[in-house]
């Protein structure tokens, strides 16, 4: 009877560490990441599964693989493209409320006359009482702060009052 309590118990210890172990194991990493899954698959399988591509059409799928774990950047589709992004922000005024949409229209008309490279990319709009211009659609940080810089320097009198916002941006391609 004591025997069979013991092997009960080995038992249930083993299942219980199981349990443990095999959710992590099934978790690790298997190889190297640049491993040719073709190669991996066939090794796996002990020589029951053999795969013939030509090697022409495996260096563009393992390059395509490869350049799917680099991006980390949204996927741009051709067409219209609706995003979170970033503009940058040249207008922003609540007080005398009879001047300010020509006002905040004429400071991106002012932009577009400097900058051509802006037309179609000025939005002007209102969130009760304030009215605000934003320009440009940029999909990181990076390139909004550079052109931030060029904006602020070709605009020193309102350059105080431009800043990067995160935005919804539109990316035609």
């Amino acid at each position: 009877m004591a025997s069979l309590n013991k092997l009960i118990a080995t038992f249930l210890i083993f299942v219980a560490t199981g349990g443990y172990i095999l959710p992590v194991a099934a978790q690790s990493e298997t190889g190297s990441k640049s491993e040719n899954p073709v190669k991996s698959i066939e090794l796996g399988s002990h020589g029951n599964v053999v795969i013939s591509i030509p090697d022409d059409i495996l260096d563009l799928l393992i390059s395509d693989q490869d350049m799917v774990k680099k991006s980390n950047g949204p996927v741009i589709k051709p067409g219209i493209n609706k995003m979170t992004g970033y503009r940058i922000q040249v207008f922003s005024d609540g007080r005398s409320q009879h001047s300010l949409e020509s006002r905040a229209k004429a400071r991106g008309s002012a932009i577009v006359s400097r900058f051509p490279k802006y037309r179609g990319q000025i939005y002007t709009f209102s969130s009760a009482p304030n009215w605000y211009t934003r320009v440009g659609n940029f999909i990181n940080s990076e390139d909004a702060a550079s052109a931030l810089a060029e904006l602020k320097r070709a605009f020193p009198q309102f350059a105080s009052e431009m800043r990067v916002v995160k935005s919804p941006i539109v990316i035609i391609k």
